[in-house]
């Protein structure tokens, strides 16, 4: 009887182990909500001021207290660590809000962020300046980036849009209103079109005008028709469009002028023209030239993005501009356009040179994180801006079903520019019909 119920228990000890390892994999989640976070909150508290002091995150305390330690705690003086101040659990980590002593700069923490991340046994670890003197450490306790979960509070809201999810859990937000002009780069097959889809998808249920130039004959854009106020499929298209709305940003500015107003959100509601997205899907395609009969159309495009790019920002037009590379060797304009691109997002690339024209001006120590991003893992990219700051995001996968359908759902949202109307694509096929083949006569002997 007594070797049954050892049986039994060693059956149950195994059982158990097993449970918890295929939840490790497959419920990395639940793992972390009933496993992890105790061991991992006992391990920081037990071994965090032996870790700070190992890894050189401790000051010498002032004159004060160490002479209060020594003549009335009657104790040796020690090395001060970082207070803690907050710890707070989430679904995907840790969150503890940190006091710096003097002596220390947040920078100190960051540099420290992989020997923190081994000795507490954490997937990652991001530090972020709240305020001056206080820090936070983001703690993620799995691969919150293996499978794409956005949380469900992000909503698209004013002119914020979710697109991705970053490293340590939260939502990467595309937010023109800080953030007016941004650059996305990627090879093929890195997500770059799906990034997209998932920007035209939240862009789709705010009230903007969303205009689209797809000189690939609209392969890709074409299908969310029912939601673009203008759609250019060839350069010559391209360069009225834009032409078009160089226009409109003078009339906006005009408007602005009259008004006495400083940009688009200091109009009154009753005055304030909507505001507009353009999404570029290739942007070598409008650099390129076959001939030298191109050559008036390339530079009146040119010249026009890079006016929107410096100026559209105060009258509520901003540019999304996609590519595979953005060098000087597309041409002239090219680099002074991508100076004027503030947030960057680089996926996969195929050499160095690529991540370098995309993160080299606004964030050059995240060049090698893009630059390792693995083949089996599209969607996954590095987003920077011209802060410094940077993290590497995944998009969640969207169908192009979806993204479509959201399209249609909100086609009521197309604000009225009479301008773009002659612009306005036909609404989209709902599939493609193929006639069936003719029924041939046998052949006669």
């Amino acid at each position: 009887m007594t070797d049954l119920a050892l049986w039994a228990e060693a059956t149950g000890a195994l059982a158990g182990a097993g449970g918890i390892g295929y939840m490790k994999v497959r419920a990395p989640r639940a793992y972390w909500t009933t496993v992890g976070l105790p061991l991992t909150w006992g391990r920081f508290t037990v071994q965090y001021r032996t870790t700070m002091d190992v890894c050189g995150l401790t000051v010498h305390p002032s004159g004060l207290r160490a002479f209060m330690a020594r003549n009335v705690a009657r104790r040796e003086v020690r090395p001060v660590a970082p207070k803690i101040r907050r710890v707070r659990a989430t679904a995907t980590g840790l969150r503890v809000t940190l006091r710096l002593p003097a002596g220390l700069e947040p920078a100190d923490i960051a540099a420290a962020s992989e020997r923190l991340r081994h000795a507490w046994g954490v997937h990652a670890v991001n530090v972020i300046a709240t305020k001056p003197g206080y820090v936070e450490l983001r703690m993620t306790g799995f691969d919150v980036l293996r499978r794409v979960r956005m949380p469900r509070k992000v909503q698209p809201h004013d002119l914020v849009v979710p697109v991705a999810l970053r490293d340590d859990g939260f939502a990467y937000l595309r937010d023109y209103r800080k953030v007016p002009h941004a650059l996305t780069l990627g090879a093929n097959q890195s997500g770059k079109s799906m990034y997209q889809r998932n920007l035209i998808k939240g862009l789709a249920q705010l009230p903007v005008a969303l205009v689209g130039i797809d000189c690939k004959r609209g392969v890709e854009q074409s299908r969310y028709a029912a939601r673009l106020s203008a759609l250019a499929t060839n350069p010559d298209d391209a360069a009225s469009l834009v032409d078009v709305l160089v226009a409109e940003m003078e009339d906006r500015f005009d408007l602005l002028a009259k008004h006495g107003a400083s940009d688009l959100w200091s109009l009154p509601e009753r005055l304030r023209p909507a505001p507009i997205v353009v999404l570029v899907d290739e942007i070598a395609e409008l650099f390129l030239i076959a001939s030298r009969a191109d050559e008036a159309r390339r530079e009146r495009l040119v010249t026009g993005l890079i006016r929107l790019a410096q100026l559209s920002r105060a009258v509520g037009i901003y540019l999304e501009i996609c590519g595979q590379r953005f060098g000087s060797e597309l041409g002239k304009g090219a680099t002074m356009l991508r100076a004027q691109l503030t947030g960057r997002v680089v996926h996969r690339v195929n050499d160095k040179q690529t991540a370098e024209m995309g993160l080299n001006d606004v964030a050059p120590e995240s060049i090698p994180a893009a630059c390792t991003i693995p083949p089996d893992r599209p969607g996954l990219a590095v987003a920077a801006d011209s802060s410094g700051g940077w993290s590497r995001i995944r998009t969640p996968e969207t169908s192009e079903a979806q993204t479509v359908a959201v399209c249609g759902q909100f086609a009521h949202l197309i604000p009225d520019l009479p301008a773009l109307d002659p612009f306005r694509p036909a609404a989209p096929l709902t599939g493609l019909i193929i006639p069936p083949m003719p029924e041939q006569a046998p052949a006669t002997p």
